[in-house]
Protein backbone atom coordinates (compact mmCIF):
# COMPACT_ATOMS: atom_id res chain seq x y z
CA UNK A 1 0.00 0.00 0.00
CA UNK A 2 1.26 3.23 -0.51
CA UNK A 3 0.75 6.81 1.11
CA UNK A 4 -1.74 7.98 -1.32
CA UNK A 5 -4.10 5.04 -0.87
CA UNK A 6 -3.80 5.28 3.40
CA UNK A 7 -4.69 9.13 2.77
CA UNK A 8 -7.74 8.20 1.42
CA UNK A 9 -8.45 5.34 3.86
CA UNK A 10 -8.55 7.58 6.41
CA UNK A 11 -10.31 10.05 4.85
CA UNK A 12 -13.07 7.69 3.90
CA UNK A 13 -13.51 6.72 7.84
CA UNK A 14 -13.12 10.24 9.09
CA UNK A 15 -16.34 11.19 6.38
CA UNK A 16 -17.67 8.32 7.47
CA UNK A 17 -17.53 8.80 11.22
CA UNK A 18 -18.86 12.35 11.13
CA UNK A 19 -21.94 11.38 8.75
CA UNK A 20 -22.65 8.24 11.79
CA UNK A 21 -22.50 11.11 14.64
CA UNK A 22 -24.37 13.81 12.96
CA UNK A 23 -27.10 11.62 12.20
CA UNK A 24 -27.39 10.00 15.77
CA UNK A 25 -27.65 13.38 17.51
CA UNK A 26 -30.74 15.03 16.03
CA UNK A 27 -32.56 11.41 16.59
CA UNK A 28 -31.41 11.35 20.11
CA UNK A 29 -32.87 15.08 20.87
CA UNK A 30 -36.29 14.28 19.05
CA UNK A 31 -36.37 10.82 21.04
CA UNK A 32 -36.58 12.79 24.32
CA UNK A 33 -38.64 15.25 22.92
CA UNK A 34 -41.45 12.77 22.52
CA UNK A 35 -42.08 11.25 25.61
CA UNK A 36 -46.04 9.99 25.53
CA UNK A 37 -46.04 10.13 29.18
CA UNK A 38 -44.98 13.37 29.76
CA UNK A 39 -47.73 16.19 30.21
CA UNK A 40 -47.14 19.14 28.55
CA UNK A 41 -45.95 21.26 31.66
CA UNK A 42 -42.96 18.48 31.63
CA UNK A 43 -42.39 18.78 28.42
CA UNK A 44 -42.10 23.01 28.58
CA UNK A 45 -39.71 22.47 31.91
CA UNK A 46 -37.72 20.04 30.14
CA UNK A 47 -33.75 21.16 28.89
CA UNK A 48 -32.82 20.71 25.72
CA UNK A 49 -29.17 21.79 24.17
CA UNK A 50 -29.27 25.29 22.09
CA UNK A 51 -32.42 26.33 23.97
CA UNK A 52 -33.80 28.54 26.18
CA UNK A 53 -34.91 27.58 29.83
CA UNK A 54 -38.35 27.95 30.89
CA UNK A 55 -40.08 27.14 34.05
CA UNK A 56 -43.63 26.50 34.91
CA UNK A 57 -44.95 26.58 38.45
CA UNK A 58 -47.94 25.36 39.20
CA UNK A 59 -50.75 23.85 42.01
CA UNK A 60 -51.45 19.79 42.64
CA UNK A 61 -55.11 19.92 41.14
CA UNK A 62 -53.55 21.49 37.67
CA UNK A 63 -50.93 19.03 37.25
CA UNK A 64 -53.25 16.03 37.96
CA UNK A 65 -55.68 17.30 34.88
CA UNK A 66 -53.23 17.78 32.71
CA UNK A 67 -51.78 14.44 33.48
CA UNK A 68 -55.48 12.47 32.18
CA UNK A 69 -54.27 10.99 29.14
CA UNK A 70 -56.56 12.16 25.91
CA UNK A 71 -56.70 9.68 23.08
CA UNK A 72 -55.07 10.98 19.63
CA UNK A 73 -56.28 14.50 20.62
CA UNK A 74 -59.77 14.00 19.95
CA UNK A 75 -62.21 16.50 21.02
CA UNK A 76 -63.72 16.08 24.86
CA UNK A 77 -67.64 15.98 25.43
CA UNK A 78 -69.35 16.58 28.57
CA UNK A 79 -73.12 14.51 29.28
CA UNK A 80 -75.98 16.87 29.92
CA UNK A 81 -75.46 17.76 33.88
CA UNK A 82 -71.43 17.78 33.26
CA UNK A 83 -70.29 15.41 35.82
CA UNK A 84 -68.97 13.18 33.17
CA UNK A 85 -66.57 13.96 30.19
CA UNK A 86 -65.65 11.04 27.27
CA UNK A 87 -64.22 11.18 24.27
CA UNK A 88 -65.87 9.44 20.48
CA UNK A 89 -63.82 7.08 19.10
CA UNK A 90 -63.49 3.96 17.14
CA UNK A 91 -64.93 0.80 19.13
CA UNK A 92 -66.89 -2.35 19.78
CA UNK A 93 -70.72 -2.20 20.43
CA UNK A 94 -72.62 -4.99 21.50
CA UNK A 95 -76.08 -5.64 19.00
CA UNK A 96 -78.59 -6.84 21.11
CA UNK A 97 -81.34 -7.12 18.79
CA UNK A 98 -82.24 -6.07 15.43
CA UNK A 99 -86.14 -6.30 13.97
CA UNK A 100 -87.71 -5.34 10.82
CA UNK A 101 -91.58 -6.04 12.67
CA UNK A 102 -92.71 -2.40 12.31
CA UNK A 103 -95.04 -3.16 14.43
CA UNK A 104 -93.37 -5.16 17.25
CA UNK A 105 -90.15 -4.69 16.60
CA UNK A 106 -89.62 -1.29 18.08
CA UNK A 107 -91.44 -2.57 21.29
CA UNK A 108 -89.26 -5.26 21.54
CA UNK A 109 -86.20 -3.47 21.74
CA UNK A 110 -87.19 -1.19 24.26
CA UNK A 111 -88.26 -4.02 26.00
CA UNK A 112 -84.87 -6.07 25.85
CA UNK A 113 -83.17 -2.65 27.11
CA UNK A 114 -85.08 -2.41 30.24
CA UNK A 115 -84.06 -5.59 30.77
CA UNK A 116 -80.62 -5.01 30.34
CA UNK A 117 -80.67 -1.42 32.11
CA UNK A 118 -82.04 -2.85 34.99
CA UNK A 119 -79.62 -5.92 35.54
CA UNK A 120 -76.58 -4.07 34.68
CA UNK A 121 -77.00 -0.55 35.30
CA UNK A 122 -73.44 0.55 34.18
CA UNK A 123 -73.61 -0.33 30.53
CA UNK A 124 -75.28 2.21 28.57
CA UNK A 125 -77.48 1.38 25.46
CA UNK A 126 -79.45 2.93 22.66
CA UNK A 127 -82.57 2.13 20.95
CA UNK A 128 -82.37 3.56 16.88
CA UNK A 129 -84.50 3.37 14.06
CA UNK A 130 -81.95 2.61 10.77
CA UNK A 131 -84.66 1.64 8.15
CA UNK A 132 -86.13 -1.02 7.53
CA UNK A 133 -85.01 -2.22 11.66
CA UNK A 134 -85.10 -0.95 14.87
CA UNK A 135 -81.49 -1.58 16.46
CA UNK A 136 -80.41 -1.99 19.93
CA UNK A 137 -76.52 -1.93 20.77
CA UNK A 138 -75.29 -2.07 24.58
CA UNK A 139 -71.51 -1.37 25.88
CA UNK A 140 -68.58 0.91 25.08
CA UNK A 141 -65.61 -0.89 24.65
CA UNK A 142 -62.50 -0.29 23.56
CA UNK A 143 -61.15 -3.65 22.36
CA UNK A 144 -63.06 -6.78 21.02
CA UNK A 145 -61.62 -8.85 24.15
CA UNK A 146 -63.67 -6.69 26.32
CA UNK A 147 -67.08 -6.72 24.09
CA UNK A 148 -66.89 -10.24 23.71
CA UNK A 149 -66.45 -10.52 27.29
CA UNK A 150 -69.40 -8.09 28.23
CA UNK A 151 -71.08 -10.42 25.81
CA UNK A 152 -70.91 -13.86 27.51
CA UNK A 153 -71.96 -11.77 30.87
CA UNK A 154 -75.35 -10.70 28.72
CA UNK A 155 -75.82 -14.28 27.11
CA UNK A 156 -75.23 -15.76 30.92
CA UNK A 157 -77.92 -13.34 31.94
CA UNK A 158 -80.40 -13.52 29.20
CA UNK A 159 -79.62 -17.25 27.46
CA UNK A 160 -82.64 -16.36 24.76
CA UNK A 161 -80.82 -13.08 23.73
CA UNK A 162 -77.71 -15.51 22.95
CA UNK A 163 -78.24 -16.12 19.06
CA UNK A 164 -79.00 -12.40 17.91
CA UNK A 165 -76.13 -11.03 19.74
CA UNK A 166 -73.08 -10.12 18.12
CA UNK A 167 -69.82 -7.37 18.45
CA UNK A 168 -69.81 -5.23 16.22
CA UNK A 169 -67.67 -1.97 15.26
CA UNK A 170 -69.26 1.23 16.40
CA UNK A 171 -68.11 4.96 17.51
CA UNK A 172 -68.27 4.61 21.18
CA UNK A 173 -68.02 7.11 24.58
CA UNK A 174 -64.43 6.17 26.32
CA UNK A 175 -65.06 8.03 29.54
CA UNK A 176 -62.01 10.49 30.80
Amino acid sequence: MNIKSVGRLLFAIFFINTLIVNAQNPAQSNASKQNNNATIIDEINSNYPNQGNVMVYQDEAIKGILSKPTPANLPVYSSGDGSIQYVKMRGYKIQVFSGNDQRKSKDEAYYKQKLINDTFDDVETIVFFKSPRWILRAGNYRTRSEANAAMEQFTQQFPNFGKEMYVISDTVKVPL
